[in-house]
């Protein structure tokens, strides 16, 4: 169980119900992870949906690419809310089975495209070593362009946020489930 409830619609406030309603119109429908826990902090739930959405919505990136560095910083920092909900989403991407069971058991995954091979790289680097090489960098700079990797650092920024706002608050999967080990 979360150690943060939901926020019910009559404890909201009206800018809370204005944000809520706001998140779930780009969400299913719904307020869940970590924009629930941020809710109850009106500032930060409303900067958090802007920059989730210019990065999900507005980003360069492309889909497969954005959720292969999800799963990379989700299996990081063992997040399991965060695993399931982008697991589900890279295989709608186009991220093959096999790649998205070889970040989840830690395994050496390979990759049939460049563009991925990189991605794979400067996630699993920055987030090991907390920097990246000069190497790791050049060839990203190469293959993705100088704006993809800014919105790629961002992304792997952001999705950090939000593991360590799931694991502190321990937010459940749906059904209980832990699909990380």
């Amino acid at each position: 169980m979360a150690r943060v409830a939901h926020l019910a619609p009559e404890e909201m406030t009206p800018q809370q119900r204005k944000l809520h309603d706001e998140i779930a119109a780009v969400r299913g429908g719904a307020v869940g992870g970590p924009f629930a826990i941020w809710l109850r902090t009106p500032a930060i739930a409303d900067n958090a949906n802007r920059l989730g959405n210019a990065l999900r919505l507005d980003g360069t990136l492309d889909r497969r690419l954005f959720e292969l560095a999800v799963l990379v910083v989700a299996r990081h920092w063992s997040a399991q809310y965060e695993w399931h909900v982008h697991a589900e989403a890279a295989a709608t991407a186009g991220l093959s089975p096999e790649l998205i069971e070889s970040i989840r058991t830690r395994s050496t995954p390979s990759f049939s495209r460049p563009e991925e091979a990189i991605v794979h790289a400067v996630s699993w680097e920055l987030l090991q070593s907390q920097t990246l090489s000069t190497e790791t960098y050049s060839k990203a700079v190469e293959v993705l362009g100088l704006d993809q990797v800014i919105e790629l650092v961002t992304v792997l920024g952001f999705y950090t946020t939000a593991a360590l706002m799931l694991n502190a608050f321990e937010v459940a999967v749906p059904g209980g489930g832990k699909p990380l080990a």
